[in-house]
């Protein structure tokens, strides 16, 4: 059996993609951050001032559709499955 000299093999694969997907979370987080969140500044005007008043984009930005969609959602990620395993199951 010849050995195979591989770059990459293929065990690591998995551990590739979870790599691959924590880092996107973070480029999306801090992308979002820095462009979107009202308390980093990052032209000289707004860095000046020492209080912004951006009460409005605050709750804008706190707020956003995602937290909107789950606001009545119950906090569970499997609901069913959790009341099947907790309720008394009748014999």
């Amino acid at each position: 059996m010849a050995p195979t000299h591989r770059w990459i093999k293929p065990e690591v694969y998995p551990l590739i993609a979870a790599m691959t997907f924590v880092a996107g979370m973070c480029v999306f987080s801090l992308t979002r951050n820095v462009l979107i969140n009202p308390a980093v500044r990052i032209n000289k005007a707004d860095r000046a001032t020492a209080v912004l008043e951006n009460e409005e984009e605050g709750k804008k930005y706190t707020h956003h559709s995602l937290r909107n969609f789950l606001r009545n959602r119950p906090p569970q990620i499997m609901p069913s499955i959790n009341n099947f395993f907790s309720e008394n199951q009748k014999d």
